[in-house]
Formats: structure tokens, C-alpha cells, sequence
């Protein structure tokens, strides 16, 4: 079973929701969110990117920008103003992207089912990550970032959400980058039976936002106590979609340099190994990866993913077009290592477009772009049932929740 647990919320009101909504603060480095939020004091990522209030050489992980995110939050706090929810409640949270729609529920979750993986993971988190994100709740006392779920279909949460979405909207905003966010706060006489639609889902999945659940467990861990004591500390802030509504797109590929190859070599390389072609950009179908070298598209087929070499049947995470890639050629070929720390690659999420895979290896800052089929969630859910570990950099969730609009007091 899945708990969800309706919370009193931290929010702005309507007036000023679109200009306290922010993106999440992991999408962003410090420049970027500097400029987000330049000219607008109530942006949110004056609280959770506090060191673009700061000269530009501060540390971000000091204890001036900890004590700046706690003195903005105040601040922002009365000015906004935020308000906190007079009674528990729970939200369903609509975003639009383009032609594409999905729909989740706002709420709190049981710590305890995350330690327990019956909200299961797929990736492994950075300690330093963690350690930024758990002072950032322990300075605020507020979970300001939710937890990105997905989870299998359910007919009751449709039926509760279907008639929420035809009542008047808390907040309705169209950001900057054309998402629309639209939140309803849910009647309280459906509560029951959505918190019994989810009592009824066997597992929910972090999709995005591993770094926050975990940062979380351990903020439970410090204010619990000696005794156990419990508190609003034993549940995250999260929203969950179903499954069939998510959207997945690749996480590609850019390679500094070349190793011992040239453009003209590593072809020639490649297509003792794959069969090779010409173009398009985007690949058509799984197992497929785009290159593009020296100006020109290619198609790299890697055939069958069903068994490896030696006749042993793979995992489902080494199955994965980023895995197979990693093991046939960044690796053997290019020299590329633990892709955590090797510094001659990086990696473009796939809402930039292949566009800018171009422009990154024109301009002569990378020598050779990756462009990948993007993963599914069936994909995500296989492995973590299986206890497994997702390839790094292989999942980009888009469209984004904003930070800012529900918070949670602990």
C-alpha cells in the first residue's frame, strides 16, 4: 500500500503565485538562476539558490548562503505573502506542455514506506548532495522541493481528480518556458477516497528528486529524537503521476575530444563493429543512437540488446541504449570512465533539442554528440522492482514542477 497524507501547506496566494514559482533548484547552475531571478524578489530561487544574493565567489555549500536561504524565506514568507493552509489538505497539480497533458496528486508521503522501497529508487545519490539538501531543510525547517513519483494506473484517483479539475483552480500560471501549472486544492469530502485509491497502489517510484527524498530520511533521522518521537519530519512532500501520463525524454551524450581517433577513424572504428548510415538526428526506434562527427548525422544500430556477448542474458539496466553505448564505445573507444567524474563528458537534457548538440560540437567545445532513443518508465519501474540501479544520466522528466508553490512545514 502507498500512504498519502493530506498536510497544511505553505503557499502564496493567487495574486502572487507566478511570481513566486521557480524552477526546481537542481535544473539550474548559480548563473543561470541569478538571471531567473533577476528583477523579481519573491522568485523562490532567492530561497533555494540563496548564493546568487551573495558575491559570485561564495562557496554554495557555506554557512552564509544556509543562513541567507533562512533569512530570504522569512522574508518571503511576509512579503509575498506565503499563507499555511488552515487545515490538512491535498492538491491535484496539472501540467501542460505543448500537446502534452499530465495530472498528479500533491501530498505528503510516509518516510517510512521510502526507507521500507516501498517508494522505490533507481538511483544512487551523491553524499555532498545530500548533505546541501538536508542543512537546506534542517535551516528552513520546510521540505520546499517536491519528490517527482509515478506510479501504476489507478481508476479511483482518476475519478477523484477528474472531478477536482472541474471546480475552480487554487493557482493557474503559464511560466516562462510556456508550461502551464495549474493546482486544485481537492474537496475534503473526496480525501478518503483518494487516500484509499492509494492505500490500493503497491509502490510508487521516485522519477526525479532522489536527493530530496533522501535528504529527508535523514532530516527524519535528526529531529525524531531519542525516542521516536513523531512529527511532520516522518513524511516528504511529493506529487505523483500515473505512469501512462509521464513523459521521458533522452539524456544526451557530448564527448570533449576524440582520444587517439579522428573524425575519419572513428567511423572507420565504428562500422567494423555496427552498422553505420547516414542521418537523422533523432533516433526512430530503441537501440538506435545519433552521432553526430564532423558535421554530418549518423546512425549507430547496436542490434540486438536480448544477450551480450558469451550468450549470458543481460540485465535490464545494461538492455539500456545508454549502457550498451557506454560499454561499446565511450569506454573501449573514447576513454571515458565513471561518467560521475570524467570530466571530458557532459550531458544535454533532451528539452534543449538536437540543435544544441550541434551548436556544442560546431563551436569546437565538444568533438562528437550522442543523441539517445529516450528510456520508458516501464524501463524505470523493471529495474527498480528488481532492486537495480539506473545508468547515470539516462532519465530527463519533463515537464518540471515548480518550487515555491507548496511547501512543507516540518
Amino acid at each position: 500500500m502507498a500512504l498519502l497524507i493530506p498536510f497544511r501547506a505553505l503557499r502564496p496566494t493567487p495574486a502572487s503565485a507566478a511570481r513566486v514559482a521557480a524552477v526546481p533548484y537542481d535544473v539550474v547552475n548559480a548563473e543561470e538562476a541569478k538571471a531567473l531571478a533577476a528583477g523579481n524578489p519573491l522568485s523562490f530561487l532567492h530561497v533555494s539558490r540563496a548564493e546568487i544574493d551573495l558575491p559570485a565567489d561564495t562557496n554554495p555549500y557555506s554557512d552564509t548562503v544556509y543562513a541567507r536561504a533562512a533569512e530570504n524565506f522569512t522574508r518571503l514568507r511576509g512579503e509575498a505573502p506565503l499563507v499555511v493552509e488552515e487545515a490538512p489538505s491535498l492538491y491535484v497539480y496539472r501540467l501542460r506542455m505543448g500537446a502534452h497533458e499530465q495530472t498528479g496528486i500533491a501530498a505528503t508521503f510516509s518516510v517510512d514506506e521510502y526507507d521500507r522501497d516501498i517508494i522505490k529508487k533507481h538511483e544512487r545519490t551523491r553524499r555532498d548532495k545530500e548533505d546541501d539538501r538536508t542543512r537546506h531543510i534542517l535551516e528552513l525547517r520546510a521540505q520546499t522541493g517536491p519528490v517527482f513519483l509515478t506510479h501504476g494506473a489507478s481508476a479511483g484517483v482518476d475519478t477523484v481528480v477528474k472531478k477536482t479539475i472541474g471546480t475552480a483552480p487554487l493557482f493557474d500560471l503559464t511560466a516562462a518556458d510556456k508550461v502551464q501549472h495549474t493546482i486544485w486544492r481537492v474537496d475534503p469530502a473526496d480525501e478518503q477516497a483518494l487516500v484509499a485509491a492509494f492505500a490500493r497502489i503497491p509502490a510508487l517510484y521516485i522519477a526525479d528528486g532522489h536527493h530530496r527524498a533522501a535528504s529527508a530520511a535523514r532530516v527524519r533521522q535528526q529531529l525524531r529524537g531519542a525516542n521516536g518521537a513523531a512529527g511532520e519530519w516522518d513524511t516528504f512532500l511529493a506529487v505523483a503521476f500515473p505512469e501512462d501520463q509521464m513523459q521521458v525524454l533522452p539524456y544526451n551524450r557530448v564527448v570533449k575530444d576524440l582520444a587517439t581517433y579522428t573524425p575519419e577513424t572513428l567511423l572507420a572504428k565504428l562500422r567494423e563493429q555496427f552498422t553505420v548510415t547516414e542521418g537523422p538526428a533523432t533516433p526512430v526506434r530503441r537501440g538506435d543512437v545519433a552521432m553526430f562527427l564532423g558535421g554530418r548525422w549518423y546512425t549507430i544500430a547496436l542490434g540486438d540488446p536480448s544477450a551480450s556477448a558469451g550468450g549470458a542474458a543481460l540485465s535490464a539496466g545494461d538492455r539500456l541504449d545508454v549502457s550498451r553505448l557506454q560499454d561499446a564505445v565511450l569506454t573501449p573507444l573514447l576513454g571515458i570512465g565513471d561518467v560521475r567524474s570524467d570530466k571530458r563528458i557532459d550531458f544535454v537534457g533532451g528539452a534543449r533539442g538536437t540543435g544544441e548538440l550541434e551548436t556544442l560540437v560546431t563551436s569546437g567545445r565538444f568533438a562528437v554528440a550522442f543523441s539517445m532513443y529516450p528510456v520508458s518508465v516501464r524501463d524505470l519501474m523493471e529495474i527498480s522492482d528488481a532492486g537495480d540501479i539506473m545508468p547515470p544520466k539516462s532519465t530527463w522528466f519533463e515537464p518540471k514542477l515548480r518550487d515555491g508553490l507548496l511547501s512543507h512545514l516540518i
